[in-house]
C-alpha cells in the first residue's frame, strides 16, 4: 500500500512538472495574443478576423504530397503558416493571392524565415509544371475538400477559396484574412495586403516563438 502511494505521488509530481513545462512553452504565444488583441493601444485594430485558436487546432486531413506520399499539415508546426486553399486550376484571383502571400512574407525582413507558405490543393487534377515553378517556395499538399471545409471557419456567404488563413506555431488556426474586395484596383489591392502584412508583423513582434 505504501509503495502504491509513493508511486502515485511520483506520478502526480511528474504530471505537474509536465504541465509547468507546457505552460512555460505556451506563455509567449498567449502573451502575444493578449498584447495584440487585448492590451493594445487605443485606435489600433486588427484587419484580419481573430479565430479562437483553442477551437481549431490542425486536424488530420488525410493529406498527401503532390506525388501521393502521405503527410499532414502539422508537419510545418513550429512556424507561422500562411494558408491558401483551392483547386489545382489556380485562376487569376488565386494567383493574385499567391503572389501577395509571397510579398507579405518577404516584407517581414529578418522575420520572413518564421513564416511558411502552404497551399492545400482540394482536388486530384494534375498540377501544371509551369505553375509549380511560378510558386517556388510554396509547400503544396493535397487534401480532401470536405475535410478542409469541416475545419476552416468561413465568413457568411464566403467560399473556401476566398480567404487567407494564419496558423500559429503551436498548430492552431488563429486568424482569417478576407480577399481583396471585388473590383479592386491594383492600388486598392496593395492597400489591402499592406494591412495583412501589418497584422502579421505585429504578431511576429509580440511573439517569441515560431
Amino acid at each position: 500500500m505504501e509503495q502504491t502511494q509513493t508511486n502515485n505521488s511520483q506520478q502526480n509530481r511528474g504530471r505537474w512538472k509536465l504541465l509547468a513545462v507546457l505552460a512555460v512553452c505556451a506563455a509567449p504565444l498567449i502573451f502575444s495574443y493578449l498584447t495584440y488583441f487585448v492590451i493594445k493601444p487605443s485606435g489600433r485594430t486588427n484587419y484580419g478576423d481573430l479565430i479562437d485558436p483553442r477551437a481549431h487546432p490542425i486536424p488530420a486531413l488525410g493529406a498527401t504530397t503532390l506525388d501521393g506520399k502521405p503527410t499532414e499539415l502539422d508537419a510545418y508546426k513550429g512556424k507561422w503558416i500562411m494558408l491558401k486553399v483551392g483547386p489545382s486550376a489556380c485562376a487569376k484571383d488565386c494567383m493574385d493571392q499567391m503572389f501577395a502571400i509571397r510579398q507579405v512574407r518577404s516584407m517581414q525582413g529578418k522575420d520572413m524565415e518564421r513564416i511558411e507558405r502552404v497551399w492545400l490543393v482540394t482536388d486530384a487534377e494534375p498540377m501544371e509544371t509551369m505553375l509549380i515553378r511560378e510558386l517556388d517556395g510554396v509547400r503544396m499538399l493535397r487534401a480532401p475538400r470536405e475535410a478542409v471545409a469541416k475545419w476552416l471557419p468561413l465568413e457568411k456567404g464566403a467560399s473556401l477559396d476566398d480567404s487567407i488563413f494564419l496558423i500559429d506555431p503551436l498548430g492552431n488556426l488563429m486568424m482569417r484574412f478576407p480577399p481583396a474586395p471585388a473590383g479592386s484596383t491594383e492600388a486598392q489591392k496593395v492597400q489591402h495586403y499592406a494591412k495583412v502584412k501589418k497584422d502579421i508583423a505585429r504578431l511576429l513582434k509580440a511573439s517569441a516563438i515560431g
